[in-house]
């Protein structure tokens, strides 16, 4: 008898030890260099096939915009001339937005090319019922503006 309360005293305390251990958090980088990957210790996700902290979750809120409610949207100039359309949604390291993809010229997909800008310099507006974004530039502008090769950026 006496070896039992012995035993159940010891996984007693082993198990409350166990429990009171927390993983301990990543450590951030004492120094970065100007252009280094300084940001990745900041919050987002990563490449790789484990995640770098525990599952949270996240509420959204009625102005919150999702990407699938983006891509497909009509972008106008100050003249209310549609010149081109968003296409994708860049996020940059996993942290935040860094361009939106729109596709300009072409017909039913050919010699449709695209650009990225930066979400600045666009303004999004719900026109009864139909969400529209707004950019200061021509479609010719627009047009002439650097390319985006998927070929490159999809790897």
């Amino acid at each position: 008898m006496k070896n039992f309360i012995i035993a159940a005293v010891s996984l007693a305390a082993m198990s409350g030890a166990a429990f009171a251990q927390q993983p301990a958090a990543p450590a951030a980088p004492a120094t970065a260099a100007a252009g280094s990957d300084a940001m990745m210790a900041a919050p987002g996700m990563t490449m790789g096939k484990a995640a770098t902290m525990p599952l949270k979750y996240v509420e959204i809120k009625d102005t919150d915009l999702v990407t699938s409610k983006l891509v497909g949207v009509n972008i106008y100039n100050k003249a209310d001339e549609s010149i081109g359309e968003i296409s994708d949604v860049v996020i940059g390291g996993g942290k935040s937005v860094v361009g939106i993809v729109a596709s300009v010229g072409g017909f039913l997909g050919m010699g449709t090319s695209y650009v990225v800008l930066d979400p600045a310099s666009v303004a999004l507006n719900n026109d009864n019922g139909t969400r529209k974004a707004y950019v200061d530039t021509t479609k010719d502008a627009l047009s002439q503006a650097p390319k985006l090769d998927y070929d490159k950026f999809k790897k």
